[in-house]
């Protein structure tokens, strides 16, 4: 049985770290686009990038400022940054090594190949000039893999924990930046150079989280505050969007023994988001019901690892 909790462990983590990479690469070239979309004294800089990962100890003591090419350099390849995209994908490999007679052989071979080509072309990502390039490559390459695990692996337990750690991921994500660009909206020195450009602002949310086309498609309306974050928190078809990443998990659970422990703390997030309209508060309002939100997704990561890797809290791999 022990072994059983640490493959599941590693196949939780597996898929956390790979969803990690993937949207920090997403974070970094949106922003880059951002910045470019909006006039020099209405720019939120790069600085929103460290609050998002809530990495801003880590980042100010290695760094006097967050001038674009340190923020640059800590997202993509501090080894002390535990979410930086190299980071990220190191653990993954670590994890995915691990577990190599679990997933398909064409999955470790890609996913050694990403780890590979990262550290090659790293000085390419932090050139300003292809960053985007190897960005892009980061991306387009997490989701091959994806597709192979998703493709070539038996939906068995295993693969339950995969779904799992991945949805938890981008849960967490969709949260982190809708909170931060709401405190752009909500400092005083900030809210009012950005007002005239909160449009842009909330079209670059959607397009972190590739959820552009569909908000457009679904939504049938302009880029306002209220429709996008109706769509992030609410949808229950859009892939990234927290409700759609609520229910994944849920599914996945019910399919799992011992689960109770887990659904219970999941169920007051599920509530919290049905009975609740996000869209209708204010910010400070808003980021505080975001606050709850990712408190009780830490409860669910806790429960998770108490009753299946035998973790208590604080234990485990990084969060």
């Amino acid at each position: 049985m022990a072994m059983l909790s640490r493959v599941a462990e590693h196949l939780y983590w597996l898929a956390r770290y790979l969803e990690r990479a993937e949207n920090t690469a997403r974070l970094v070239n949106v922003n880059g686009s951002l910045i470019l979309d909006l006039p020099k004294h209405a720019r939120p800089g790069w600085s929103s990038l460290i609050a998002i990962t809530g990495a801003d100890d880590i980042f100010y003591r290695l760094y006097p400022d967050a001038a674009e090419g340190h923020v640059v350099k800590f997202m993509l390849a501090d080894s002390e940054n535990p979410g930086s995209i190299l980071t990220s994908i190191r653990n993954a490999r670590e994890n995915a090594r691990t577990v190599r007679d679990i997933i398909p052989r064409e999955a470790w071979e890609q996913i050694n190949e990403l780890h590979l080509k990262a550290r090659e072309n790293l000085a390419s990502g932090l050139s300003p000039k292809w960053r985007h390039a190897f960005l892009s490559e980061v991306i387009l390459s997490v989701q091959m893999i994806s597709g192979i695990l998703n493709g070539g692996m038996s939906h068995d337990a295993g693969h339950e924990f995969m779904n799992i750690g991945c949805n938890l991921e981008r849960a967490d994500m969709t949260t982190r930046i809708i909170d931060v660009r709401s405190l752009s909206l909500s400092q005083k020195d900030q809210a009012e150079a950005l007002k005239p450009f909160e449009n842009i602002l909330w079209m670059s949310v959607l397009k972190s989280l590739t959820a552009w086309q569909m908000y457009r498609r679904h939504m049938q309306t302009s880029v306002r505050r209220d429709a996008v974050l109706k769509f992030l928190l609410r949808d229950g078809q859009f892939p990234r969007a927290f409700r759609f990443c609520l229910d994944t998990v849920e599914n996945c659970l019910d399919r799992l023994p011992r689960s109770a422990q887990v659904l219970q703390a999941l169920s007051p997030l599920k509530e919290q988001i049905e009975a609740g309209n996000p869209e209708k508060l204010g910010q400070n309002e808003l980021m505080e019901y975001i606050d709850q939100l990712q408190i009780k997704l830490g409860d669910i990561h806790i429960a998770i690892g108490k009753t299946y890797f035998g973790a208590e809290e604080g234990q485990g791999q990084s969060q």
